[in-house]
């Protein structure tokens, strides 16, 4: 089930860097938000907050709460790998298992959590390809490598095995930013449908693919090199566009600066 997502008062901190500061905002369930802002903003920091995969960096850390409906992911006794088990991560650049087939790549993440039978695995890589719209591209040629895939169906390919495990909720960082129009239109395609199904956050330097898949868009912004990233403001993304509440996120969309 998709889960609301509440960013209260976050700080994220690479060893003594603070790379963000102060984010506070809601991500309503089953729809798609757009981080938008110039580089070095803290677009992709504040995604990695919500699976903790910030952490993984030596010396990172993260103040403040983030929830998933009223579970504070950073609270005592909460373990991250499972914080990771209901947020999926969908990276830049297509990143398949290379000595694994395309069934196998899909079910690596259900693997690591115990043993799986042959019935389980089957229905799996089905039901995730489909929910990927990758299945009757691909279904006659299942124990091939996902390697040999073409760059959109790789990024399709690492999409289901990140569902396959069942998440709440689905980030994406410029997932598309290493493919082709085609290939970003099926991405973005995609993305419409799996809301239905998902809480999705995208991280993306395209204003009009954040125009065309979001539902809300969160504008950020850094005042000078050095300083944190900051949330200017995130609103309806027709609002945002047509007419933003903050003169910065205006300039930033007409493209005064950026």
């Amino acid at each position: 089930m998709a889960k609301q997502i509440t960013l209260d008062n976050v700080n994220a901190y690479y060893g003594g860097f603070k790379a963000i500061a102060d984010i506070s905002m809601t991500i309503e369930p089953k729809s798609v938000t757009a981080f938008i802002g110039p580089s070095g903003c803290g677009k992709s920091t504040a995604l990695r907050t919500i699976n903790r995969m910030h952490e993984v960096i030596p010396g990172a850390r993260v103040e403040g709460t983030i929830a998933l409906d009223d579970q504070d992911i950073y609270g005592p006794g909460v373990d991250p790998v499972e914080v990771r088990r209901s947020v999926g991560m969908v990276f830049q650049r297509p990143n398949p298992f290379p000595t694994m087939s395309i069934a196998e790549n899909v079910v690596a993440g259900m693997k690591l959590n115990g043993r799986v039978s042959k019935k389980q695995t089957d229905e799996v890589v089905e039901r995730s390809l489909r929910g990927a719209n990758l299945w009757d591209e691909v279904k006659d040629r299942l124990d091939r490598p996902g390697s040999g895939l073409s760059g959109g169906q790789q990024q399709r390919l690492c999409i289901a095995r990140a569902i396959a495990v069942r998440p709440q909720v689905l980030l994406m960082d410029e997932p598309c930013s290493a493919l082709d129009p085609i290939s970003t239109l099926a991405i973005e395609d995609l993305m419409k449908e799996l809301k239905d199904d998902f809480t999705i956050v995208i991280v993306t330097h395209n204003m009009q693919q954040a125009a065309r898949v979001s539902d809300r868009t969160a504008f950020f912004h850094i005042t000078a090199t050095g300083e944190p990233g900051r949330l200017v403001e995130v609103d309806a993304t027709e609002k945002i566009f047509s007419n933003p509440s903050e003169k910065r996120t205006e300039d930033y969309i007409t493209g005064r600066f950026g």
